[in-house]
C-alpha cells in the first residue's frame, strides 16, 4: 500500500509586517507577498486576476494583481505594513506599487530591485519588427 502524502494546513497567522516582491516583465506581472523570513503568503500574477494574453502586461492589470495579493493576505493574517521589492522592467511597475496602497496597507519603502548588467555577458541580438 502507497504511502499518502499529508500537506499541511493553511494557518492564519498575525503578520503585522509583509515584504511585497512584484516582478514586472514585458508579458506579465508577479506579486508575491511573504513575511520577513520569506515564507511565502499569497501570491498573484495577471492570469490569476482574469486577463489573458497581451492584457496580462497592462498597468491596469499589474495594479488589480497587487491588490488582489495584499487583499488576500490582508484578510487572512492581518498585514498592515509592507516593503516593496520592484523588479523588471514592465510597464506595470509604478501601478503596482499604487494597487498595494489601494489594499489599506502602510508602505514602509520601496527598493528597485531590477538586475542591471556591468558589462559582464553578450547582451542578446537585437529584435527586428
Amino acid at each position: 500500500m502507497a504511502k499518502v502524502l499529508k500537506r499541511s494546513k493553511k494557518t492564519r497567522k498575525n503578520i503585522p509586517e509583509v515584504v511585497v516582491f512584484v516582478t514586472a516583465t514585458l508579458n506579465n506581472t508577479h506579486v508575491v507577498v511573504s513575511d520577513l523570513e520569506g515564507q511565502v503568503l499569497t501570491w498573484a500574477t495577471g492570469g490569476t486576476a482574469g486577463f489573458k494574453g497581451a492584457r496580462e502586461a497592462t498597468p491596469y492589470a499589474a495594479q488589480l494583481t497587487s491588490e488582489q495579493a495584499v487583499t488576500k493576505a490582508k484578510t487572512l493574517h492581518s498585514v498592515e505594513r509592507a516593503t516593496v521589492y520592484v523588479k523588471g522592467i514592465g510597464s506595470g511597475r509604478e501601478q503596482a506599487i499604487r494597487g498595494v496602497v489601494n489594499a489599506g496597507v502602510e508602505l514602509i519603502s520601496i527598493f528597485d530591485v531590477t538586475p542591471v548588467p556591468h558589462n559582464g555577458c553578450r547582451r542578446k541580438k537585437r529584435r527586428k519588427l
